[in-house]
């Protein structure tokens, strides 16, 4: 008859699976901290050399604050929801199989 694991086995390979989740997920929120930093600072950073470029009249960089950051950080949010979704039912996945 097939034994049962016992409760400190499945505890101890829960461990590292939960730690390896966690270092994704911190790793996949730096990059998109990131990418939020770098989008704010530049444009705001850029903005006089943006303002020589004119789109309908408009300098680009009224559109690049106007709509553009916004669309951006729309975008990393999608991007963040959509990508832990499909990380945790992962690493969900993987311990019900380890039990």
């Amino acid at each position: 008859m097939p034994q049962r694991p016992k409760a400190a086995d499945t505890e101890t390979r829960a461990l590292p699976q939960q730690r390896r989740h966690w270092v994704r997920t911190r790793r996949f929120t730096v990059l998109l901290l990131a990418a939020w930093l770098v989008t704010t600072f530049g444009v705001v950073f850029f903005a006089r050399e943006l303002s020589g470029y004119t789109l309908f009249g408009w300098p680009i960089s009224y559109y690049m604050v106007a709509q553009g950051t916004t669309l951006i950080y729309l975008a990393i949010v999608g991007i963040y929801a959509w990508r832990m979704r499909a990380l945790d039912r992962r690493f969900r996945i993987e311990a019900d199989d380890g039990v």
